[in-house]
This record gives structure tokens, C-alpha cells and sequence, in this order.
């Protein structure tokens, strides 16, 4: 199962930048691959949300459960429903001398096991640059 870590120093401190990050229906304002973020529940510190996205002229729509750990500076997904077999991870923010070092962890399992061999380089490969674009919009909020 492939699994993706990115990482981003952010000039700023560690609540604001958790916000945004938190606000995930307002994600497609800024990151063009989004097409919807849709909050279908809302707990204490959890959500339901479903997504679509479009990469390189795909569709790919999932739902996920979200648990946000405010005190931890922490928010963890897990897909309950789509596209991927498998697809969960997690935002932290550690607060580091230069500001705030934000990670997403994006673990993921296409599902086809006979072309998994073939497909997963490819998809890892574009994890790692949404997951980048990601990063760099959220640092684009901040630091503008």
C-alpha cells in the first residue's frame, strides 16, 4: 500500500494555520484540483465530508470521517466510502523556530490488485503533488 508524507514550513503560528486547514469546505476556493467539499455531519471534533476532486481530467469523489485534535495541533481522515480501497492519513503542525512545520500523511490502496504493480508508482506520484499543491495553498492563506 503506498503511503505519501509531505512537509511545508509555514511563517505563522500553528492555530490560524489549523483553521484553515480545518475549514475544509472552503478548500476548493483555493486549491484548483477541488471541484466540492461538502460537510454532510458535524460532531464536537468530527466531520463527515465528501469530496470531488478532478486529476489530470479524472473524477475521483470519496467520503471521509474527519477527527480534529485542536490540543494535539492534529486532524485525522479515513475514507468511508469511494473511489480508492483505501485511502486515510493525517494533518500535524509542529511548531518549529521558523514558524509552523505542517505534514499530510496520505496512505492509499487503489484496489486492483493485478495492476497495482503499474498503477501505484503512477498514483504515488500524484499523491505527492496534490499533496504539494495542498501544502502550498495552505501556506498561500497564510503568509499573503
Amino acid at each position: 500500500m503506498p503511503c505519501v508524507e509531505t512537509k511545508i514550513v509555514i511563517n505563522g503560528d500553528s492555530k490560524p494555520i489549523f483553521e484553515i486547514i480545518k475549514n475544509m469546505e472552503a478548500y476548493p476556493s483555493f486549491m484548483h484540483d477541488l471541484v466540492s467539499v461538502e460537510i454532510l455531519e458535524r460532531g464536537e471534533n468530527t466531520t463527515v465530508s465528501h469530496w470531488v476532486s478532478n486529476v489530470d481530467g479524472r473524477k475521483i469523489v470519496w467520503t471521509e470521517r474527519d477527527t480534529f485534535y485542536p490540543e494535539e495541533m492534529r486532524i485525522t481522515y479515513c475514507q468511508t466510502e469511494g473511489d480508492l480501497k483505501k485511502m486515510e492519513g493525517e494533518w500535524r503542525l509542529v511548531p518549529v523556530s521558523e514558524g509552523t512545520e505542517v505534514s499530510l500523511l496520505v496512505d492509499f490502496e487503489f484496489g486492483i490488485p493485478m495492476i497495482a504493480g503499474l498503477l501505484n508508482p503512477i498514483l504515488k506520484k500524484k499523491v505527492r503533488e496534490n499533496s504539494e499543491n495542498m501544502l502550498t495553498a495552505v501556506k498561500a492563506q497564510i503568509e499573503k
